[in-house]
């Protein structure tokens, strides 16, 4: 549930599973199957709700021709260029620099806090759709957002603000963007269990339990994904930086 639903909310799931583990006891990043099924199942409830979006999108591809639909497919790529470079060369060293400590993920809450502030604050021009230039910034948001701590949909959505797109459209394209990410790290973390062994991958965890997981997630991240578009059109992020930056200190001042 904390998977499904700070995928979306604009509080980083990241951080929220690592303050989870802490408060539990667990360390469910040890069980890559669990980790792989759980971000799966994000994706799946992305695809749920976002469906007639993704529709329009492959329609206007088959049209053969330059339209809408392939430059917000073009958008996309571009997006993700930025967290792949990341993602496959440089993952691993930023979280071994900075780690996943309850610290660090108090800091990055402080930093989402600050972004969703500003974006609400700010009052840019509306512009009527995003362009490249922009949907490679959003991007480079997003990779900022392999910190654990630093919301990816938060800073996402708060860059494309300040960038002055429009918030009915920033939504649907936040998370539309996220879900090549969302699989290519669920593939690296399925590489990564299969260099270190069959034991490495399943470790402990019960078919049931892996089974409520998936279903946990994917129940919640449809719940997050429909109220995020909701909450993003009335533009009422503000909320969300309050609550960052009330967990960020306590996480901060529990750490010292």
């Amino acid at each position: 549930m904390i998977q499904g639903l700070t995928e979306y909310l604009p509080v980083s799931s990241s951080g929220h599973l690592t303050i989870g583990a802490a408060l539990f006891g667990i360390n469910g990043e040890d069980n890559l199957t669990f980790t792989v099924a759980v971000h799966v199942a994000t994706v799946l409830s992305t695809l749920v709700i976002l469906w007639k979006e993704i529709a329009w999108i492959f329609k206007g591809l088959f049209a053969g021709k330059m339209n809408d639909e392939t430059r917000y497919v073009v958008n996309i790529l571009v997006s993700m260029i930025p967290v792949g470079i990341v993602g496959v060369f440089f993952k691993d060293k930023v979280e071994e620099v900075f780690g996943s400590g309850l610290f660090i993920v108090g800091c990055m809450l402080l930093l989402t806090a600050t972004l969703l502030a500003f974006s609400y604050y700010a009052k840019p021009r509306q512009k009527e759709k995003i362009s490249v230039k922009d949907a490679f910034i959003i991007g480079l948001a997003q990779a900022a957002a392999v910190m654990p701590g630093l919301s990816r949909s938060g800073s996402t959505i708060a860059t494309g603000l300040l960038l002055g797109n429009k918030k009915e459209r920033l939504a649907q394209f936040s998370f539309l963007m996220v879900i090549p990410p969302i699989l290519g790290e669920a593939l690296l973390d399925v590489v990564k269990a299969m260099k270190g062994g069959a034991e490495a991958a399943v470790g402990d965890i019960s078919l049931s339990a892996l089974a409520v997981g998936f279903l946990a997630a994917f129940v919640s991240g449809c719940i997050a994904c429909k109220w995020m578009i909701n909450i993003v059109k009335r533009g009422k992020l503000i909320y969300f930086a309050v609550y960052c930056a009330i967990v960020g200190a306590i996480v901060i001042a529990t750490s010292l």
